[in-house]
């Protein structure tokens, strides 16, 4: 499945460009999302936590992290197992930050791959809904952050919520249909 997703953050390139180069920082601000180790030279070790109705996955697993500070671009290649439920998820996602006058334009690829009984939620289109609803939390988180107006973004739990995503997909559908 790929996802492709472009969003502003009203803040300066350089500014986003050093929040991006901080792995915690970032994963801090995706909803769901816990960096529970860093291994070095661009290796890292988290889980991400979802509920999509009756069904819930935590997946554990790495991600390898690599940047070309000259064009402003990254790549984080991961896999995760969810060891209760069985499902495995693998994830290729490409980024790259372009001035945007005053603001800057954040460009994402994603190619994600699911096994196991979450694959089911890829063909219903609920994980490209869900994935533009955690964009968009991602994207307040990180304002927050560079604005200082947050000193350890999300507060809330880190896992993402399946009622919560369920409405704002919901809203988010109906804005896009017009209706």
């Amino acid at each position: 499945m790929k996802i492709s997703q472009s969003f502003e953050v009203a803040r300066p390139l350089p500014a986003v460009w050093e929040l991006f180069q901080d792995v915690p920082a970032v994963a801090s601000c995706m909803p769901g999302a816990e960096l529970t180790e860093n291994k070095g030279d661009g290796l890292y070790a988290g889980r991400v936590g979802i509920k999509l109705g009756p069904f819930g996955a935590s997946f554990e697993g790495e991600a390898q992290v690599t940047v070309d500070p000259a064009s402003f671009v990254g790549r984080a290649e991961g896999r995760g197992v969810d060891k209760k439920g069985g499902s495995r998820s693998k994830l290729v996602m490409d980024y790259r930050l372009s001035e945007a006058g005053s603001a800057t334009l954040v460009n994402i690829d994603a190619d994600i791959q699911l096994a196991g009984p979450i694959a089911q939620f890829g063909r219903t289109g609920i994980i490209t809904e869900t994935a533009n609803v955690l964009i968009g939390q991602f994207v307040k988180n990180v304002e927050a952050r560079l604005s200082g107006e947050a000193s350890d973004v999300p507060s809330q739990s880190n896992e993402i919520s399946a009622l919560k995503v369920a409405g704002m997909v919901v809203k988010s559908y109906f804005k896009r249909s017009g209706s």
